[in-house]
């Protein structure tokens, strides 16, 4: 049991190891101090004694005239030991015990950066591993010494003098208390801002106010998407909309799609009867071919428009993901309907000459007068 013992008692008898007294500091040396306690000697004050922490001099923590309360650690031979360290603890530890059940956040200085993390004064020494500053990396805690810190004690050990202290439980709860009013408040439907924290190959993940929603990739554009990185990026803070909320299991759906026009409303633009226009072969069927000409527009060749000479099939003359130019024969935006034409744009081939060079022509011989007999004889007589 602490005692109180006031500054008036005039002898050591009265005076125990373990007592609890008010004193002035007297006279401050390097590695101790001197401290009237109300008796004819001084105690010493060992700079070991000063703090939980470590310190280099005496006069960083004392000064002559400060009023301090120190512990009797030693009593003999007219020798007195005193220690503010373990006063300071011992008002600590109840304090400590109590923040540490009930879970309370409170701040704290940082006192020193050490090797695996931060140390703070609390009347005893406590510890913040590196793992529980932030929730990131930190390579470099120089910044943190003197700054305060809100903390929640993680773990507690009197006998072992053990405080561990996390400001990353403190973020963790305030993320939990955003992420359970975000999701109370979220409804389906609605349109709301959020940034692209990472991307997968099924999607991407929005941050929408400390709860993550997955944009599939499906929902990501009007067109077919390969991988989501080829229309957002992390970090860009994009408007989606809200599909669906699972508050029990944390779990929003997100489409960015529907916040954008639709290919076929940006077509109405770019796209009318008579245009020619470059495309992408996408698929062949046996009534055609159907030609990308957006992101999320096609049109239809119909087989008997790819070319001026008969085929059987499209794949005669068309194969996938070629590049080709069409006409637009025709356009229905209310129907989403593009009828496109590839021989439009073609001239038909010459039809092959009938005579050949080196046949002889046939002579109309009603018409010259001539028989083919008169012309030949003629000929003849010539070699006679």
């Amino acid at each position: 049991m602490v005692e109180e013992v006031n500054n008036e008692m005039t002898s050591f008898d009265a005076l125990g190891v373990g007592d609890v007294v008010n004193g002035k500091v007297t006279k401050v040396e390097e590695k101790h101090a001197l401290v009237d306690v109300g008796y004819k000697v001084d105690g010493i004050l060992p700079i070991s004694e000063l703090s939980s922490l470590h310190v280099e001099k005496v006069d960083d923590v004392l000064h002559e005239g400060d009023e301090i309360s120190v512990k009797v650690t030693k009593l003999e031979d007219d020798e007195l030991v005193l220690s503010k360290r373990e006063v300071d603890a011992d008002r600590a530890w109840g304090d400590l015990e109590a923040k540490y059940n009930e879970k309370t956040t409170f701040s704290v200085k940082i006192a020193d950066v050490v090797k695996g993390g931060l140390v703070v004064d609390l009347g005893v020494r406590g510890f913040i591993p590196a793992s529980l500053v932030e929730r990131h990396f930190v390579e470099d805690f120089s910044d943190y010494k003197g700054k305060p810190l809100d903390v929640k004690i993680v773990e507690l050990d009197r006998e072992k003098r053990k405080v561990i202290l996390s400001h990353r439980a403190v973020l963790d709860e305030e993320i939990d208390k955003k992420k359970e009013e975000t999701l109370k408040g979220i409804k389906e439907g609605s349109v709301i801002e959020g940034t692209v924290q990472r991307l997968t190959d099924f999607g991407a993940f929005v941050d929408i106010g400390g709860v993550d929603g997955l944009i599939h990739i499906s929902q990501l554009a009007h067109y077919h998407v390969e991988t989501p990185s080829e229309v957002v990026s992390e970090g860009e803070k994009i408007k989606v909309k809200v599909l669906s909320v699972d508050p029990e299991n944390e779990r929003i759906s997100l489409s960015l799609k529907a916040t954008q026009p639709g290919p076929w409303e940006t077509a109405k633009s770019k796209i009318k009867a008579g245009d020619v226009l470059d495309g992408t072969v996408k698929r062949l069927v046996p009534f055609g071919a159907f030609v990308e000409l957006l992101p999320g527009v096609e049109g239809l060749v119909h087989i008997s428009e790819i070319s001026h000479e008969h085929i059987g099939t499209p794949q005669e003359v068309l194969s996938e993901d070629q590049k080709i130019k069409v006409k637009v024969l025709d356009v229905n935006f209310d129907e989403q309907r593009v009828s496109l034409s590839i021989k439009a744009i073609e001239e038909p081939k010459k039809e092959e000459t009938s005579v050949q060079q080196n046949e002889t022509p046939e002579i109309d011989e009603t018409a010259s007068g001539f028989s083919l007999g008169d012309i030949l004889g003629d000929q003849l007589k010539k070699y006679k």
